[in-house]
């Protein structure tokens, strides 16, 4: 006999879309055979009252015969051989009958009688079981509504346990509700098979009994089939099928209470940060308005390097947003928890999502983290995940020793020069490469951003004045740039600052990005503060850091993987007349050459300011526009593979 089709009990408590599709396929299924079986139930009422009909009949039949005898007729000379005939009749079709009323009676007990018990039994609680399953699903999904609306103040502890209490009991009758009427819904794949079978073979049965007792009308052969029927239908192991589904039943209802807890311990929590796919139920923020937003719970998961959607019942999911060099970092929205935003690769924002618990939040972020970096395309992105989170943790354990890094091949090279013949971007890196413990000391503490993205923008409107949405400021936010020959805007993201011990090389800087980098990731530390940075001929200066003089700055560089990443050593005299020296990490919106470029001319500057002639030829050396501005960082499709909008972005004023 060909398998059954099952629904998995151990997929009810995840409730996911393939589950629901496959669901509507039974249900679907089940309908359809609710249908048909009142059709055959009618046409087999049918046939029972017709055989009922015939009773009543042949009845009628034998006593009309009986009443020939009674009547008088005018002529009634010869009748009785013909009233002995009729009497002989009506005896055979007295028999006939009881025949006719035991295959009535035969055919209302094992064919309508099975029909009629099949459908207010099994079927009747395949759709009662639907309804309580369904009112179960819309008490969960009210309950979930309401715990993911918990603000995440302290003194709403009681609120908060109230609702945690109701989600776990509205997902635990959910749970035991689905179980039900999935036990339910693959029982009837047995039964109906059955159902439909006892009927015609009761119904064959009785008209094998009628017509051997009649006359021998069947042959032998219908009564080999009827058994094989017989024997088909007897195989089916129903009673054997619906044990084991009972006894899975009472193991998956044994779980603990953090199965339906929806934010259990994070202490206890298991986090994985090698995840490179990663599926589960968020909720998607969307903007109804101009202040108005509505909150989606939604099923997500992702594919390859695209984070994919699927409502509920859907046969498949949708694209919502590709992930291949995107941003992750969490956000404050709307007094919610655990919500955190997808950026494009150009810095514009994308959509915001919810997760449930802090170890969906946190594994969300991670997995998507990884998969912005690309690696589900080498050949075991799950051994590079861990090698690289591995790493990450060793830039932040403090040890006695740090071998050598091996000497990249564009460490050693200066960036090459423009056709516009600029002599240099940043300083040379030195031939041999310190030990980490030489360039930071074990164990410094990294001062990360700890600005609200909101304050740069209040600081900004503080005078009331109008800011430029293109990511401009006006001059009033840099005062130190006005009457500067050079002036460069750039909107970068600080990461973070550490205190280091040598300026020689800039091998610190990559390793203070090495160590900024790895710390954000162990620590779950997203966040980051847009700002601008200002290059000028004097200074350097954000809105986060504050301004440096230029002449402080003894090292710049920008990453030689990660292009946006750029960095610089400032050297600050201290109150004991000892000079401190501090490393600031940024990630810049453009190439960080371009950056390290503006501010090496800001440094030749400086060096031939006070030589007129010295200060002409080095601003004749730089390339100017058709509409006379200053090209800070030329096209070099070679090198550097910028756009021309990228270039555009780097032009100055001189």
């Amino acid at each position: 006999m060909p398998a059954v089709d099952k629904l998995l009990l151990e997929e009810a408590l995840q409730d996911s879309p393939q589950t629901r599709s496959l669901l509507s396929v039974f249900e679907e299924d089940a309908g359809t055979l609710t249908d048909y079986t009142n059709q055959l139930l009618q046409a087999m009422q049918r046939v029972y009252g017709a055989q009922n009909e015939m009773c009543l009949a042949t009845q009628q039949l034998s006593r009309q015969l009986l009443a020939y005898e009674r009547q008088n007729f005018a002529l009634g000379k010869g009748d009785e051989e013909v009233i002995s005939t009729l009497h002989y009749f009506s005896k055979v079709v007295d028999e006939l009958n009881g025949l006719h009323t035991e295959l009535a009676k035969q055919l209302a007990d094992t064919m309508v009688l099975p029909v009629i018990q099949f459908r207010e039994k099994d079927l009747t609680e395949v759709s009662t079981l639907k309804d309580l399953f369904g009112l179960a699903s819309n008490e969960h999904d009210l309950s979930m509504a309401k715990y993911s609306r918990l603000p995440k103040k302290k003194e709403n502890e009681r609120v908060k346990t109230e609702v945690v209490k109701e989600v776990a009991a509205a997902r635990r009758k959910q749970h035991l509700s689905s179980l039900q009427y999935y036990c339910a819904l693959n029982a009837l794949q047995f039964r109906k098979r059955a159902a439909m079978m006892e009927p015609l073979i009761g119904f064959a049965h009785g008209q094998i009994n009628f017509f051997k007792r009649g006359a021998e009308m069947f042959s032998k052969s219908m009564d080999g089939f009827l058994s094989s029927v017989t024997d088909m239908v007897q195989s089916v192991e129903l009673e054997a099928e619906a044990d084991k589904m009972r006894v899975s039943q009472q193991e998956l209802l044994s779980v603990s209470e953090s199965v339906y807890t929806p934010d259990i311990d994070v202490a206890t929590a298991q986090i994985n940060r090698n995840l490179m796919q990663k599926t589960g139920y968020l909720n998607l923020r969307n903007k109804t308005g101009l202040v108005t937003t509505t909150w989606e719970r939604l099923y997500f998961f992702t594919q390859g390097g695209n984070l994919m959607c699927q409502p509920r019942g859907a046969v498949a999911g949708g694209l919502i947003q590709d992930l291949d060099n995107c941003s992750v970092m969490a956000v404050d929205c709307e007094d919610r928890r655990y919500c955190f935003q997808i950026s494009m690769p150009s810095g514009k924002p994308g959509i915001i999502l919810q997760a449930e618990s802090r170890k969906e939040y946190e594994e969300w972020i991670c997995a998507i983290n990884n998969i912005s970096r690309q690696i589900y395309l080498t050949d075991n992105p799950e051994a590079v995940a861990i090698k690289l989170n591995q790493t990450a943790l060793q830039a932040v354990t403090p040890i006695t020793s740090f071998g050598k890094k091996q000497e990249s091949s564009s460490s050693s090279q200066n960036i090459k020069n423009s056709d516009t013949g600029n002599d240099k971007v940043v300083p040379r890196a030195t031939a041999s490469i310190p030990e980490t413990e030489e360039l930071i000391a074990p164990g410094t503490p990294i001062q990360f951003d700890i600005v609200l993205p909101a304050t740069e923008f209040l600081d900004q409107n503080r005078s009331g004045r109008r800011t430029n949405p293109f990511g401009e400021t006006e001059d009033d936010s840099f005062p130190e740039a006005e009457d500067s020959l050079l002036q460069q805007m750039f909107i970068v993201r600080f990461l973070g600052s550490m205190a280091v011990k040598t300026d020689s090389t800039t091998e610190v800087i990559y390793e203070a990005m090495r160590q900024v980098l790895a710390a954000r990731a162990i620590h779950n530390i997203f966040r980051m503060t847009e700002s601008h940075l200002m290059v000028t001929s004097q200074t350097l200066s954000t809105l986060t850091t504050g301004p440096f003089e230029l002449t402080s700055v003894t090292q710049f560089a920008a990453h030689q993987e990660n292009k946006r990443l750029v960095g610089f050593v400032i050297r600050v005299p201290e109150s004991t007349g000892e000079e401190s020296l501090s490393t600031y990490i940024f990630e810049s919106n453009s190439e960080g050459e371009k950056i390290c470029y503006a501010i090496n001319l800001g440094k030749e500057i400086i060096e031939v300011q006070k030589d007129p002639e010295a200060l002409a030829r080095l601003m004749l050396s730089v390339p100017l526009t058709n509409d006379g501005k200053y090209v800070l960082l030329t096209d070099r499709a070679d090198d550097t593979g910028g756009s021309p909008s990228e270039t555009r972005g780097a032009e100055s004023e001189a």
